[in-house]
């Protein structure tokens, strides 16, 4: 059986495509894309010719056996998307995950990704990172999403069309709370640009190209120290000079506690 290669594309500079990419896509029978208009493109750019097979999330499902027949009749075949890796919020795991179902054999050929190129050109210093792809549209299912990743102490990596970009940051500015925020868009294009602003300040302007949004982790919040006795705070008072009857009252304050039960304390111990 011959092999289905996953191929990464440039995500936006055509000559940022490796020549393994290249003479993987000359040298198979067909190529699978999720937009054939947009794949032309790149395909004309570089003088390839094959044919090609629409592969988008509203028919990859029903893309496997015709691909796997292909693999079957001993033809290569490569995977692309309009930009960056098949499957990476990309179609592409449906199909990869049904022919490995059917064992056939999957190589890839690896290329630029916005979410690693975003990272890169951010100077997060911190290694890790968590990395969630575009928002559902419906807040329903986003609140369902993120809840997982409310607390988690990692920057949160998101992609957003020029469409939803504001609205993605001012909802995620409600649910997250103020923290800093790089804005890279246009990524190996003319207009490629990294803004650092925060969530609650968002984006001004108008919006154009896609986006990655790098939400860094928000401060760890410092452990609350132990209430000291009631006993304890009644003496650290007196003993500062605060007269009985004023300490009583700040503590039952401090505490949340009536100033009776507090005083009956000071009683016992003799204050």
């Amino acid at each position: 059986m011959s092999k289905l290669f996953l191929v990464g594309t440039p995500i936006g500079n055509l000559s940022d495509i490796s020549l393994r990419a290249l003479e993987t896509l000359k040298s198979v029978s067909a190529i699978a894309c999720e937009d054939t208009r947009h794949s032309l493109k790149l395909l004309n750019y570089y003088g390839i010719k094959k044919r090609l097979i629409a592969c988008h999330k509203f028919n990859e499902r029903e893309s496997v056996d015709k691909i796997y027949s292909l693999l079957c009749e001993g033809n290569d075949v490569a995977l692309i998307t309009d930009a960056g890796m098949p499957a990476i919020s990309d179609p592409g795991a449906i199909l990869v995950n049904g022919l490995i179902e059917k064992g056939a054999e999957i190589s890839v050929v690896p290329g630029p990704t916005a979410l690693t190129s975003a990272m890169a050109l951010s100077g997060i210093v911190q290694p890790v990172f968590t990395f969630i792809g575009f928002l559902p549209a419906k807040n329903k299912d986003r609140n369902a999403l993120l809840s997982q990743f409310k607390d988690v102490k990692t920057s949160l990596v998101f992609y957003s069309s020029p469409y939803d970009v504001k609205k993605d940051i001012q909802y995620l500015f409600e649910l997250l709370g103020e923290r800093v925020l790089h804005i890279v868009r246009e990524l190996t294009k003319v207009h490629e640009e990294h803004i650092t602003t925060s969530l609650s300040q968002g984006f001004e302007g108008e919006a154009k190209g896609e986006y990655v949004l790098i939400v860094e982790a928000g401060e760890e919040k410092q452990e609350e120290k132990p209430l000291e006795s009631i006993e304890d705070q009644l003496k650290q008072l007196l003993d500062s000079g605060v007269e009985k009857k004023e300490a009583i009252k700040q503590v039952a304050k401090r505490n949340g506690l009536a100033k009776d039960d507090v005083y009956k304390v000071a009683v016992e111990i003799k204050l």
